[in-house]
């Protein structure tokens, strides 16, 4: 367990400050007769690693390199991505350069349009964006017509999709945000430390200023209960509102309570204040930690017609992803309770090294800082 834990904190520290936000590209295409026109968000981070963007070398990159390699940028992103109805190419040109702000940096904005022979009845994408060089990736795909969005995921087992324009396919699209929704949390890697500086105590008892092993599995299992429970209503709660526009925090005071939560859950292993109420610091700070996977989930692009079926995906992949987490340490930790190697190093170094890496988050979101490398 102790090499699991130095594991995840080994990848958290190999991340940026908004490290559960993954390799993302979103993919906008509008389809109205025969013309498909399209807008394709690109992060100039992702650009810089194929392409070279940081032309000084100042890991700073300005809209005039960004400009220098617009060409270069096209053809690139271009030569990745194929459109084709009824079998027959749909070529395509850019007709406009931008650079936006997402929730986890700058990105290339590109404007196309693409023309197919016909008026598009199913559309046929090929999407092989950054897979040669990040396996990782995930293009985002929004498709319009009619008044009607479908949404779509490529990744390298899924790079080839096709839709059928008639029939958006709404068990498709709950599923997709639902494996969305599973691959944020398991990549969520302040998420995860969060969790796992709450559950750690839940296999002991603070007695006499000393952590003693539980007698039995039951007081374990429903001290995870509660605090597993706590923490899926308030984040499924303040999800939901910010989803919907109801409830709307600048993007950067999240994050950064978001690290500060981390490090509060982790210093109170070591100098406990709320022992057995860290369901009560669950919930508080889950509150905060569904405004976070809004902000993910906000840009994967919500179909607004079905809103509802892609928000509700999008939680019950979180919780679904969040409960084999939990379900892979409470046995190990029930079974290490006992050991002095599971109460000094695992639960009491564990939790200073949690506090440690959220904090450099801390401090990186709070002051928009870079200490730590991709």
């Amino acid at each position: 367990m102790m090499r699991l834990l130095f594991l995840v904190c080994g990848l958290c520290l190999s991340f940026s400050a908004s490290a559960h936000k993954p390799s993302d590209s979103y993919l906008t295409l509008r389809v109205a007769g025969e013309a498909v026109s399209g807008q394709w968000d690109i992060a100039l981070r992702d650009l810089d690693f194929a392409l070279g963007l940081d032309a000084n070398g100042d890991a700073q990159i300005t809209w005039g390199e960004v400009r220098a390699k617009q060409n270069e940028i096209a053809a690139y992103a271009l030569s990745r991505l194929s459109l084709a109805a009824a079998g027959q190419a749909c070529p395509a040109r850019v007709t406009e350069h931008l650079i936006d702000d997402h929730t986890d940096g700058a990105y290339a904005v590109m404007r196309f349009t693409a023309l197919c022979p016909a008026p598009v009845q199913t559309l046929q994408a090929r999407y092989a964006l950054f897979f040669d060089i990040d396996p990782q990736h995930k293009g985002l795909l929004r498709l319009e017509y009619a008044g009607q969005s479908v949404t779509g995921i490529f990744s390298p087992d899924k790079a080839a999709q096709e839709f059928t324009l008639a029939r958006p396919n709404k068990l498709r699209q709950f599923l997709d945000y639902g494996h969305e929704g599973v691959w944020h949390i398991w990549i969520g890697f302040d998420h995860i430390l969060f969790l796992l500086a709450l559950l750690l105590p839940a296999v002991v008892l603070r007695q006499n200023e000393k952590w003693q092993a539980v007698v039995a599995f039951k007081p374990a299992f429903w001290q995870v209960f509660k605090i597993v429970t706590a923490f899926t209503v308030a984040h499924s709660i303040t999800l939901s509102l910010a989803t919907l526009g109801v409830v709307s925090l600048p993007s950067r005071w999240v994050e950064a309570a978001i690290a500060a939560s981390v490090v509060i859950a982790a210093l109170n292993n070591v100098f406990p204040l709320l022992r057995e109420r860290r369901w009560m610091m669950a919930f508080a700070f889950g509150l905060i930690h569904g405004f976070g996977f809004a902000s993910v989930l906000r840009d994967l692009g919500l179909p607004q017609d079905a809103l509802v079926l892609a928000l509700v995906g999008f939680n019950l992949g979180v919780e679904a992803g969040q409960l084999v987490i939990v379900s892979a340490f409470l046995p190990v930790a029930y079974a290490l309770r006992q050991s002095w190697f599971y109460q000094r190093l695992i639960l009491l170094g564990g939790s200073f090294l949690i506090a440690v890496v959220a904090s450099v988050w801390l401090v990186e979101r709070a002051f928009d800082l870079k200490l730590l490398s991709l």
